[in-house]
């Protein structure tokens, strides 16, 4: 073989073996596929999605399903460029930019933990979206969501306790408490009336300062919700936001005679406000994908996503648009009776 000959096989098996090696080296960015999907006035693991106890209920029929995005990557656990690659190629899936998942100093511990606390808060909204269109009084306080290491709260204020005063005013919301600590300056002491697995309690705080020099003492609230009877909502090991709309839509159908379905297998996604706003996700792509392997026909969309979703809707799934649980429960009734108007993404 001569010199050249053999410099250039060199030079093949050089480019070839750096091309594998880079091939598998990790890269900052995750992959969205379809997740599981799940029947919200069905069951998982044999147990009912939405369990209600203390009022009647009654028979429901096909689905309204929830829909969800599995993801691949992390910060501790990188995706290589090869697989990159064939998600770049999978119509199917989306590659995305880490931080879009993961923000910046953040693990996965910490995200699964932020989404189990979207779930929860996302069910208590829905169960209070539920209820207000049905016009079932409930009543709303402050409720304790986690205390920061190290601060004043940290150990005298639980989780799940509500907060009922400050220096004996009561108060109606966060920002109502917010206002009344930061009337203290930094290192004079506060007095919260709290009630504690039904007992009331005083808690005295000595205040700091925080980031901005605003005095704190190192709480996040958020609404506390009690409602006349209980609704008990299991999904097992699904965690964010995005699933109030259709919890809320399975809660309505279990406390109304008739089936809001009619028989049809319908999905749908969506935030869900307390008052009935529905509020765009993300991966809607991945969640209509799964919604039509799961079968589902009709597929309620965000307002705020239904431009995304009208250029990407697989064949054989009509988009409606809910811009409210009020609206998306009519739209349900026409899409039944054959009477009334269903509003489309296609039509803004």
């Amino acid at each position: 073989m001569s010199r050249r000959a053999l410099t250039l096989l060199l030079a093949g098996f050089l480019v070839l073996a750096l091309g594998v090696i880079g091939a598998f080296r990790p890269v900052p960015y995750v992959v969205l596929s379809p997740g599981p999907t799940e029947n919200t006035i069905g069951e998982v693991d044999k147990k009912p999605v939405i369990t209600i106890k203390g009022r009647q209920t009654y028979p429901t029929s096909g689905a309204l399903s929830l829909v969800t995005v599995a993801y691949q990557g992390g910060p501790a656990a990188q995706i290589d460029l090869l697989t990159a690659l064939r998600g770049w190629l999978d119509p199917t899936v989306a590659v995305v930019p880490q931080e879009t998942i993961f923000a910046p100093g953040r693990n996965a511990e910490e995200v699964e933990e932020e989404n189990v606390v979207e779930m929860t808060n996302s069910q208590d909204s829905a169960t209070a979206a539920a209820l207000t269109e049905l016009k079932i009084p409930y009543t709303v306080g402050v409720g304790v969501l986690s205390t920061e290491p190290g601060k004043p709260a940290d150990g005298k204020v639980q989780k799940d306790d509500e907060i009922t005063s400050v220096d004996g005013e009561p108060t109606k919301d966060s920002e109502a408490v917010q206002k009344a600590v930061k009337a203290h300056k930094p290192g004079e002491s506060v007095v919260l009336g709290v009630v504690r697995g039904g007992k009331k309690l005083d808690v005295t705080l000595q205040t700091v300062a925080g980031p901005q020099g605003q005095t704190i003492v190192g709480l996040t609230m958020g609404p506390k919700f009690t409602f006349p009877f209980d609704v008990d909502i299991s999904v097992g090991d699904v965690g964010g936001p995005s699933a109030g709309l259709m919890f809320s839509l399975g809660i309505l159908d279990k406390l109304t005679p008739g089936e809001l379905t009619g028989g049809k297998k319908i999905a749908g996604t969506g935030t869900i406000q307390p008052t009935g706003e529905v509020g765009a996700i993300g991966g809607i792509a991945q969640k209509m994908i799964g919604a039509k392997d799961a079968g589902a026909t009709i597929f309620l969309t965000p307002p705020g996503n239904c431009a995304e979703a009208s250029q990407a809707v697989p064949d054989g799934l009509r988009l409606v648009r809910a811009d409210t649980l009020h609206q998306a429960v009519l739209a349900l009734d026409a899409l039944r009776t054959g009477k009334g108007q269903v509003p489309s993404c296609e039509a803004g």
